[in-house]
């Protein structure tokens, strides 16, 4: 009996134990935002990571932070995968920097369903896929186009009319790199240069550098390369330099890494575009702080700037 008793007292003691360290006793009221972007072996993406956990630190009584990325751009599958998983732990808010304008819709359709709030930022979903899902979400982030085009107006002081050039586009599918494509033609158009090859890197550094080799001899007459991110510009600058031609085609970039800002101070790229990637994710978890606070607030895109950088504005 007294055995019987003291194993009923040990079992007691355990629940007691186990009771006092349940996931429900350290449930934090703050609210769980995760942050989910494309590749962060783009520095890019890493940048934008730090920063939002940097304002996290600053605001850790606000909220609680999640952040992951894919390992590669073009894996759609893998982040709309995590788009799953962190509903399925409970988040509040996602903060998503879609790999694909489309193929992320469906997930996210999901996951707004099961009441998550969810914040677009740096690549915009497409419109029309988001009205065939009957869902709304906002965009958080900069006017690539117009970002686009600045850096090309520029690159226009540099080069005469007449001219030719050549582009190397981001994934195809994906919003922000069809607008800077759009931008970039604009410029171009309005130049009187002509763009004599336009082919897509996909973002990658690689890539564009074999690319970029092979446009350069099969057009020795361009005078310059515009690429849609910064990856791109530092793989075309490569091909550039093993081509001979350095000082004779210029490479402008989008993004404004530490390395395209490092290559612009030596005269080696001419111009890109700051998104502000420190503050992008940023700029969408206040949004989505906004939303979980009030409910009824409406979802409305929200346009962040997008600044030409160069050497005169880095000396500055």
């Amino acid at each position: 009996m007294p055995n019987k008793i003291l194993t009923v007292a040990l079992v007691l003691l355990v629940a007691t134990i186990a009771g006092c360290h349940s996931p429900s006793s350290d449930t934090s009221d703050k609210p769980r935002v995760a942050l989910i972007m494309k590749s962060l072996a783009n520095e890019f993406f890493s940048t934008m990571e730090n920063g939002a956990k940097d304002h996290q630190r600053a605001h850790d009584d606000q909220y609680e932070l999640l952040s992951n990325g894919i390992k590669d751009e073009r894996d759609l599958a893998r982040q709309a995968a995590m788009v799953d998983e962190m509903v399925a732990s409970g988040v509040d808010a996602i903060v998503i920097a879609p790999a694909d304008s489309k193929a992320l819709v469906p997930a996210l359709r999901k996951a707004k369903k099961k009441g998550v709030v969810v914040v677009n930022i740096d690549n915009r979903l497409d419109a029309e896929v988001l009205r065939q899902e009957q869902i709304a979400i906002p965009f958080v982030g900069p006017d690539n186009k117009a970002g686009a085009k600045k850096v090309g107006e520029y690159l226009a002081t540099r080069l005469s009319k007449g001219d030719k050039v050549a582009v190397l586009e981001g994934i195809r599918t994906s919003f922000n790199g069809q607008q800077r494509q759009l931008g970039f033609e604009e410029a171009m158009t309005e130049a009187g240069i002509e763009i004599v090859d336009s082919q897509s890197a996909e973002w990658e550094t690689v890539k564009a550098n074999t690319i970029a080799a092979s446009i350069l001899s099969e057009h020795p007459e361009i005078k310059a390369i515009l690429a849609s991110n910064d990856s791109m510009a530092l793989g075309a600058l490569a091909a550039v330099r093993s081509a001979g031609r350095s000082g004779e085609v210029i490479v402008v970039g989008f993004d404004n890494i530490s390395a395209v800002q490092q290559a612009i101070r030596e005269d080696k790229i001419l111009a890109t575009a700051d998104q502000h990637g420190d503050q992008l994710a940023v700029f969408g978890i206040e949004a989505a702080l906004k939303m979980l606070a009030d409910p009824l607030v409406e979802s409305e895109d929200i346009e962040t700037p997008v600044d030409l950088i160069t050497s005169e504005s880095l000396a500055k």
